[in-house]
């Protein structure tokens, strides 16, 4: 996969922090831009894709190690 286009850290915050950050980020990007995002909070694991859903965004890819979920968004 290539190499993401932004990298958001999130970790350390909590909902809805994250997906409210991570929307500010997309709007910024170019449409088909991808986005890494970072966070710690258990709750993104379900709100970030509900999120990439309702917004039209695709979640590429969703990873955890050391209690860090990494997601994978390519903007709309």
């Amino acid at each position: 996969m290539n190499a993401p286009d932004a990298r958001l850290d999130a970790r350390g915050l909590v909902c809805p922090l994250p997906v409210l950050r991570a929307r500010k980020a997309l709007m910024a990007m170019a449409p088909g831009a991808v986005l890494t995002l970072l966070a710690t909070d258990q709750a993104a694991r379900r709100d970030v894709p509900a999120f990439c859903q309702s917004a039209g965004h695709v979640l590429v890819a969703v990873d955890e190690a050391d209690g860090v979920l990494t997601f994978t968004i390519r903007r709309a």
